[in-house]
Order: structure tokens, then sequence, then C-alpha cells
């Protein structure tokens, strides 16, 4: 699929969005009414002392002004909210109510279209992430299922195909650039559910479900980023591969690890396997493609993923990590990722930023 078609489908879906993915988006990253959110930069200055306040604050406009502007359910902002802010619940409080309240107008929206519609196009993975949010909510804000999560992973399992994931586009890495992202995703909505899997009788979804578990199981993974999801998904889902196989994960993240204590994203997958190599001329352009620098997104979670498979918070490689973490965060809030598509949005910055906090949080280093 060209980046021009990929685009056209976008427009068609976010409704209200006539300006996405537009070639010459001006700044700020995000804005609408009283939110104005700078884009980012490589070069924006660092805060002196991390500020987990900036940080949130970030989060929230970037996900209400998504939501407000361009409509849609996404993986890179809003989704990203609805499956990481929940879990800082404990620690830094309720995430916004109204946020939730979107994804339920969403998972409306996306009952009444055609089955045959869900299937194509970006609406898979709204579908998907629509669920995971939900799940994640009812797991670590009021700790029980909903009915709207029920219909959510229903909802999910019914596009679900043959093979058992689902349908993706393929040229927006990492998010929505092959189906064995979507079906971790979709694997962590269904383990999250409070219960939902526990107590699951009907017979076509429970085999759905053994169906995502075996395409989990027997695909390859396209590249080592769908083997570092595969690996979150198995600590959170621990039946689904050996400890054999997950001890050679975790030692692949390793593998990884900078000399700063970070991760690149850019390490974990060659430029021609992003996007079935949509994407392989930008990056094989870029000057540091031999040494790329750590960023926040791949940084965080890697983290997250090593604490969440066993990995004590006080190993010395994952202590080293935080204090990357801690001494990089920039004047925004937002932890510095470069985009793997464009020069134009760098929305992975808002995963780049959820990450982090998160892994202070399971790091028990929140300042």
């Amino acid at each position: 699929m060209s980046r021009v078609h990929c685009i056209a489908v976008a427009v068609s879906i976010c409704l209200g969005s006539p300006f996405f993915l537009h070639a010459a988006e001006p700044n700020p990253q995000y804005e609408v009414g009283s939110i104005k959110i700078p884009g980012a930069t490589a070069d924006e200055a660092k805060l002196e002392k991390i500020s987990i306040p900036l940080a949130l604050d970030y989060l929230e406009h970037g996900s209400q002004a998504w939501n407000t502007q361009r409509k849609c359910v996404t993986c890179h902002t809003n989704g990203i909210y609805m499956t990481i802010r929940p879990a800082l619940s404990d620690k830094l409080g309720k995430p916004s109510e109204t946020n939730r309240q979107f994804f339920v107008d969403a998972l409306k929206q996306l009952e009444g279209t055609e089955i045959d519609k869900l299937k194509q196009s970006t609406r898979p993975a709204q579908v998907i992430y629509t669920a995971a949010g939900l799940a994640e909510w009812d797991k670590h804000v009021t700790h029980q299922l909903s009915p709207e999560t029920e219909r959510a992973l229903t909802l999910m399992l019914s596009i679900q195909n043959n093979q058992g994931t689902w349908g993706t586009l393929d040229c927006w890495p990492p998010y929505e650039s092959d189906a064995f992202h979507e079906a971790t995703v979709a694997a962590m909505a269904v383990a999250a559910a409070p219960d939902w899997l526990k107590n699951l009788k009907d017979e076509k979804l429970l085999a759905r479900v053994e169906s995502l578990k075996k395409y989990l199981r027997t695909e390859n993974p396209p590249h080592d980023y769908s083997r570092v999801l595969l690996l979150w998904t198995a600590a959170r889902m621990p039946d689904l591969i050996p400890a054999d196989q997950k001890n050679a994960l975790v030692e692949m993240v390793w593998k990884h690890q900078r000399e700063d204590g970070g991760w690149s994203i850019r390490t974990f997958a060659a430029p021609n396997v992003w996007g079935k190599g949509n994407r392989a001329d930008r990056l094989n352009a870029e000057p540091d493609k031999a040494n790329p620098a750590s960023d926040g997104h791949q940084t965080g979670l890697a983290v997250i993923v090593l604490r969440e498979s066993g990995v004590p918070a006080n190993d010395p490689r994952l202590q080293k990590a935080i204090a990357w973490i801690k001494s990089n965060q920039r004047v925004s809030g937002r932890w510095w990722t470069k985009s793997l598509n464009t020069d134009s949005w760098h929305f992975i910055t808002y995963s780049g930023t959820a990450f982090p906090v998160l892994a202070l949080s399971l790091c028990d280093a929140l300042p």
C-alpha cells in the first residue's frame, strides 16, 4: 500500500480530520482550544530534574486534543493513553474519565459499522485498541469487568481472520506495519479484562482466543521489535509460551541495550523490514543509522517488559536504564523519539513519554 493511499484511508475514517498527516503540518504537535503542544524535535532542551506532572500534562493534553480534533481511536495517542495511563492510577491518580467515555462512544460507532468494513484499513486497529483500552481501565481503575469491555472484546474477536490475527495496514511502523503487532495487543486485551476469559462460556469466542494464541505461538515474528511485544504478551498471558522461550526473549532485549543504558527502536528491525520496506530509503539515509541514539519509546518499553517478565528492579542494567530516563526528559514533558515515518509529526513521542513514566513506576523510581 502506498503512503498516499494510507493517508487517504486515514482521512476517510478520522471524520473531521481534514489535516490528518498533511505533509506540511505546522507546529504544534497537538493543538485544540487552549491546548497547544509544540512540535517534537531532537534538539528540544532537557530538564535539569525530571518532572512527572509535566509528563502527565503532556499525556493528558495530547489525548484530549486528539479526541477533540481527530475524533477517532488511534494506536499512537489516545490508544496509548488508555492502555498505559490506567496502570498508573494507584501511584499517580485516576486517569481522566473523558478518555474512557470517548472510547465508549467510539465502540458504539464501531458496533454500527458493517463487519466487512471493520476488517479494512485502520478499523481493525481501532477495534483492538478500543477493547484493550477499556480492558486496562477495568483492570486498574474499577477493578471489575464492564459491559462495554465485554462488548468490545466480542466485537474484536468477531473480525478476527482465519489465521488468528487481524488485517492491518503496513505503512506506519511500528503501530500499523504488521499483523503480529495487532495480535499482541488483542491478546493483552483478553488477558487484562478482569475474569473475562476465566468466565467465558461461548464456544465460538473460546475457539477464537485459542486461534489467537496459536498464531502467536507459531507465527515467526517479523523482527526483534515484535519479539519484545511477544515477551510482553507472555508476561500477561503466562501460558502463552514456554519458560525457555521467555528466557531467550529476555536475553534478546538485553543484547539491544545501549552503552548509555537506554534502547533505540531503530536497532530492533532492519530498515527494509519496517512496513514491508516502505520506510527503507528514509531509514537507510539517516546519518546515525549505524549507531542510533537511545530513545524514550524503546527504553521505556524495554524496562516495562523486563520488569513484567520478572527482572528485579534493582538489576544494575535496569538501574542504568532508569538513570537514562531521569536524565533525558525534555522541557515539554516528553521524551524524544524520532518517528520511523516522517519528520512532520513524531507522534511516537507520545508512547515515548507514557512508557518511561510506567517504567519508572514499575521500578519504584517515581520522584
